[in-house]
């Protein structure tokens, strides 16, 4: 069994991985300055998701958050369709990250929707990881400044998005305690994210990096 102690480091890792578990901080970023997982997350929206978000449009995604967790998407049109595709299932990547750590549903049906491949295979075990560690998600999680990098041809592109973590924090199910750290710059974290199109026409996370403590985010 896992003490406090080693709890709560684990769940500094998942932050620094992708889904801001804690909101603040792990120091463990490699020499490069960034991480990696190979094959590893409407208009401008920006009001939080407490419970459950209204679908946008035809066949997007419900989410269901506990209603002491909240995110919130920030994401501007940039009027070219394929794009606007890339980056809505984007932040429904992330949203599905979210919505899985929280539930503790290793196998939720917007992270298989969302993320492809390894990816799920990778996420659903980080999942099922900190379920079995007794902790969930709760505060404020924030997603902004989309954009896409590289559309290769029609089934594959790249984009990146940010990530404000600074007032979220994971939380131990039992108790009830929740595990706070405290902000700093690392809290802001960049990702690059190279999509693939499936055969449904979502465009699903295959491959993710992430930066912490990116000045692109601090600022943003």
């Amino acid at each position: 069994m896992r003490t406090t102690r080693q709890r709560t480091a684990a769940a500094g890792l998942l932050v620094a991985v992708a889904i801001s578990v804690t909101g603040c901080s792990s120091d463990s970023d490699d020499g490069s300055g960034g991480e990696k997982i190979e094959g590893a997350g409407s208009g401008k929206s920006a009001s939080p998701s407490s419970t459950a978000s209204e679908p946008a449009e035809k066949n997007a995604p419900t989410f269901a958050f506990p209603s002491d967790l909240r995110v919130s998407v920030e994401r501007d049109q940039t009027g070219d369709a394929t794009k606007d595709a890339i980056l809505r299932d984007a932040a429904y990547s992330a949203q599905a990250n979210i919505e899985a750590f929280a539930k503790g549903d290793a196998k939720s049906a917007n992270l298989s929707r969302y993320l492809g491949g390894s990816a799920f295979t990778y996420w659903s075990q980080q999942v099922a990881d900190f379920k079995k560690d007794g902790l969930t998600l709760t505060g404020e999680y924030r997603y902004y400044d989309f954009k896409v990098t590289d559309v290769a041809n029609a089934k594959t592109a790249a984009a990146t998005y940010c990530e404000d973590q600074s007032k979220a924090f994971s939380k131990e199910i039992k108790s009830k305690k929740v595990l706070r750290t405290k902000a700093s710059d690392k809290s802001y974290v960049l990702y690059t994210l190279q999509v693939a199109k499936d055969a449904a026409g979502d465009w699903q996370v295959t491959q993710q990096s992430w930066k912490k403590g990116d000045a692109s985010c601090v600022q943003g």
